[in-house]
């Protein structure tokens, strides 16, 4: 009797949410601050189908790496199947916003997403071999996934330059915010963390908006909204920080990557 029951193959559960949706939280703020804040301020018939491509390729990453390590291990899991099915769903939007934006979007439209088409590449090796939780990846990352920003903004027939500087002051907002929250969480955990790097960051990334604003591509509530930034960074990485676990930081941190957004936005419709 005995030897029957443990002849029985005990089934996996298999974890749907994890597989289909990103887990890291802040990737959902790195993708939607600049996407929202560009459909708002540079809204145009060809901006849902961009929209639709960047929300595609993002939904794909999370069950695409999964099967792709899988693959790589060469196993074959309950999960394995999963994975695939939610990569295929999603592709199946990627290409759908993808062959939408072909249609209805100018080419030239296109030339930021051909300008990080390397580093998405890379991103997809990254995901392959587990190394996607790196420093650079997550940089490159975020250059690559604010790109939509100046895509939308040329097909709604901004100038270059202008398309350009929207889509920096999301690299200016998004670098430094890896930077200290990778060192903050750090710093909470008792580990090696480095203070200098990105308080360094976050104070070049205020004088480049406020280079921004003088030239006239920029605005003085973002440039408020990156010296609070600014602030928080020094603050939260002193001896005079509050010690918080690691969900209020990433809570935070959509919080002022909203308010972001939010200063982009106010700031150029009101001028200020």
């Amino acid at each position: 009797m005995s030897a029957n029951v443990s002849a029985i193959p005990i089934k996996r559960s298999v974890n749907v949410r994890a597989i289909a949706l990103p887990v890291e939280h802040g990737s959902w703020g790195f993708v939607f601050e600049p996407l929202l804040a560009a459909l708002l301020v540079a809204f145009s018939p060809s901006a849902i189908w961009i929209a639709l491509t960047v929300v595609g390729a993002f939904l794909t990453r999370q069950p695409l790496k999964i099967y792709l390590n899988d693959l790589k291990a060469k196993r074959s899991l309950p999960q394995t199947a999963v994975a695939l099915k939610y990569a295929l769903g999603y592709g199946a939007l990627f290409l759908a916003g993808l062959a939408g934006s072909l249609v209805f979007v100018r080419f030239d439209a296109f030339l930021p997403f051909l300008f990080i088409l390397p580093l998405a590449v890379y991103q997809i090796y990254c995901d392959a071999s587990r190394r996607s939780r790196e420093l650079l990846p997550e940089l490159t990352g975020a250059v690559a996934i604010s790109s939509s920003v100046a895509v939308i903004a040329l097909a709604a027939d901004w100038t270059p330059a202008a398309a350009a500087a929207l889509w920096a002051i999301f690299v200016a907002r998004l670098i430094p915010s890896i930077l200290y929250v990778r060192n903050r969480l750090r710093l909470e955990k008792g580990k090696e963390f480095s203070s200098a790097m990105p308080v360094a960051a976050n104070l070049a990334a205020l004088i480049f908006l406020i280079f921004l604003t003088r030239i006239g591509f920029g605005s003085l509530l973002t440039v408020a909204m990156f010296a609070v930034l600014f602030g928080r960074a020094a603050v939260g990485l002193s001896p005079y920080r509050r010690k918080v676990k690691a969900m209020r930081i990433g809570v935070w941190e959509v919080v002022y990557g909203s308010l972001t957004a939010i200063s982009v936005v106010l700031g150029y419709y009101l001028k200020i």
